[in-house]
């Protein structure tokens, strides 16, 4: 595979009225095209902050983002974006909040908002309008959205983080055949271990204060993925051990030892 997203030598400084927070030091990374990214780490480390650079929503930080070989400059159709709030119009429908500022008049864009609506599994709910659906089912609406202008990768920043085990359990399986099934180049950063191996080619730990790469771990393990396995127990462990040398790190830091 060909690589997709070229980050190198990424600084992030955030001013303050108590002065200057290094947000990101030295961060680079390469992605593939059709690779399934998870980002973990302590919160504050500038997994988010990481992807709206990525994004085009932050242009302010020193070394070099590249979207097939183009500098991230702007926001742009060719990057989706999904927020921890799914972020609907209250005033719309299910549909139209998919269409967005797109005529559903226009066969073409009704072709692409039925394909997606079928394929986050709203059938039936194209009429519905935001205060009708569930969280999840909120979420799903968005990542239609952000989906529909075939965007060469989406972003989630902690998709699923306010929802229930049972409905984020569910929204992971949704999203994992959305993958498979369009080929997206995808981002998620997530607190929860378990999603990060069960989603991932590969799992990118940070470090806290400033956000460093501890350490980036191949998922090796076929789809579909079962929590369960032995292997999957054995890669979470060995993901959980990483990460909490990041928090041993983060406590020594804070106490001045």
């Amino acid at each position: 595979m060909s690589v997709l997203l070229d980050i190198t030598r990424l600084f992030k400084v955030f001013p303050t009225p108590q002065g200057s927070v290094q947000a990101l030091q030295d961060i680079s990374l390469q992605v593939k095209r059709g690779e399934f990214i998870t980002v973990i780490g302590p919160s504050g480390c500038g997994k988010s902050t990481l992807l709206k650079i990525v994004a085009g929503l932050d242009t302010d930080y020193r070394g070099q983002v590249l979207l097939e070989k183009e500098k991230v400059e702007r926001p742009s159709i060719d990057k989706g974006f999904i927020f921890q709030e799914h972020r609907l119009f209250p005033w719309l429908t299910v549909e139209k909040n998919i269409a967005a500022d797109l005529p559903l008049t226009n066969p073409e864009v009704r072709r692409k908002v039925d394909e997606l609506i079928a394929l986050v599994r709203l059938n039936g709910f194209e009429k519905a309008y935001p205060r009708e659906l569930s969280g999840g089912m909120s979420q799903r609406v968005a990542i239609a959205r952000a989906l529909l202008r075939n965007p060469k990768v989406l972003l989630l920043d902690e998709p699923f983080g306010a929802l229930d085990a049972f409905t984020r359990g569910h929204l992971q399986e949704v999203l994992l055949d959305i993958w498979q099934k369009n080929q997206t180049t995808m981002i998620l950063v997530t607190h929860d271990i378990d999603e990060a191996v069960f989603l991932a080619n590969r799992v990118v730990i940070m470090n806290a204060r400033p956000g460093t790469i501890r350490h980036v771990i191949p998922v090796d393990l076929p789809y579909p993925r079962k929590k369960s396995t032995v292997s999957f127990q054995q890669l979470r462990h060995k993901v959980l051990s990483e990460f909490e040398r990041v928090e041993e790190l983060e406590l020594i830091d804070s106490s001045g030892i």
